[in-house]
């Protein structure tokens, strides 16, 4: 019989003993001061410390998106999955809501009158709303275009955008877009890296620092 020796974790001390863990093993890792909790919970999230290097902050947006939380600032996903993750109880205990477009059928219908992906297409139904938005994308990169072009357009000021979208076809240049309007707070991983499961863990970390 294998012999592997376990370590002894109550289960309510799992996650307190892995963030433990990730501060050893992050070491004397430079971290810019007031994200270090943002990207600790990308690498529980994920188990990959590639996320010390490649996590962008425009200048100071983690009290920006503080604050945006604090006055009711809702939180925009481009997936179900995002949206799933987010914790809505918390968010709501300062006025926000969070909304996904995605499967909605006017904006299915608007992306085939006008040739684009839903996530576009769910950015413009986003930008209608007149509130103050917080926009977590972590799939579509398609979706940061837009919003990129809805921003230059004069049509939508986001409180923060999370441009953290994984994969391949045109993820790094739509994530290069959004660091270049430096006035819009960001917070981009940098590189292919990415996933709606990490644009979720941002916006908790957020609402876990409140």
């Amino acid at each position: 019989m294998t012999h592997i020796e376990l370590e002894k974790v109550l289960p309510e001390e799992i996650e307190a003993r892995s963030f433990e863990l990730i501060t050893e093993e992050l070491g004397d890792t430079p971290l810019l001061p007031g994200t270090e909790t943002i990207v600790k919970r990308c690498i529980h999230t994920s188990a990959d410390f590639d996320y010390a290097q490649n996590l962008v902050f425009t200048e100071n947006v983690v009290e920006r998106a503080l604050n945006a939380l604090r006055n009711g600032a809702s939180i925009v996903t481009d997936t179900q999955m995002g949206k799933a993750g987010i914790n809505k109880k918390r968010l709501a205990q300062y006025g926000g809501e969070v909304y996904c477009f995605m499967s909605d059928e006017d904006v299915a219908q608007t992306a085939k009158e006008q040739g684009t992906t839903r996530a576009a297409a769910s950015m413009d139904k986003a930008a209608a709303l007149e509130k103050n938005l917080i926009f977590a994308v972590g799939n579509a990169p398609t979706a940061l275009v837009r919003l990129y072009e809805l921003i230059q357009e004069g049509k939508l000021k986001p409180e923060l955008i999370i441009a953290v979208p994984v994969g391949f076809v045109n993820v790094v240049q739509s994530k290069e877009l959004i660091l270049a309007m430096g006035e819009i707070p960001s917070i981009v991983a940098k590189g292919r890296k990415g996933g709606s499961n990490i644009a979720a863990c941002i916006c908790n970390a957020l609402l876990y620092m409140l």
